[in-house]
């Protein structure tokens, strides 16, 4: 996994939702300030929703600390537009299937669910400056006290 002063490559296209609206960007136009960015598997499961509802309460005071807040899973840009319009999320939710953003930070991981083993992507949070330099990583999110697990990275930085 990559470590706190690295740079990764956001040159990557994905979808996003953003506002209310649909749209493809690079990842580096997402980086506009220090970015919070928070990676879960998929949408409308317990552990993953508990992780977006910490997230989202949280959300606006991390704006005025001056971040932008991202949230990244594999599910398609439809399922995200619906998942941000039901929950009515006020941060950017990216649609990223393939795994760009895991492989750039190298955090593609074995999972094992119901006896299958799979790769996917880490269940992590990181914190990017404008240009893609790590400022800090949380390896290991833990769900429920997400939003306090960011807190906690940022008066570190």
């Amino acid at each position: 996994m990559i470590s706190r002063g690295q740079v990764i490559d956001t040159s990557f296209a994905v979808d996003v939702w953003q506002h209310g609206k649909a749209r493809t960007v690079t990842f580096r136009e997402l980086l506009s300030r220090r970015t919070v960015i928070s990676v879960y598997m998929r949408n409308n499961t317990p552990s993953c929703d508990r992780q977006n509802e910490s997230l989202a309460a949280e959300a606006a005071s991390l704006d005025r600390a001056g971040f932008n807040v991202i949230a990244i899973s594999r599910d398609g840009p439809k399922s995200q537009a619906r998942y941000g319009l039901a929950r009515n999320l006020t941060y950017t939710l990216v649609s990223d299937p393939e795994d760009r953003f895991a492989r750039a930070t190298d955090s593609l991981v074995e999972k094992s669910m119901y006896g299958r083993t799979f790769v996917g992507p880490a269940r992590a949070a990181y914190i990017l400056d404008c240009d893609g330099t790590v400022l800090a990583v949380a390896e290991k999110v833990r769900p429920a006290e997400h939003a306090a697990q960011l807190q906690e990275l940022i008066r570190e930085l």
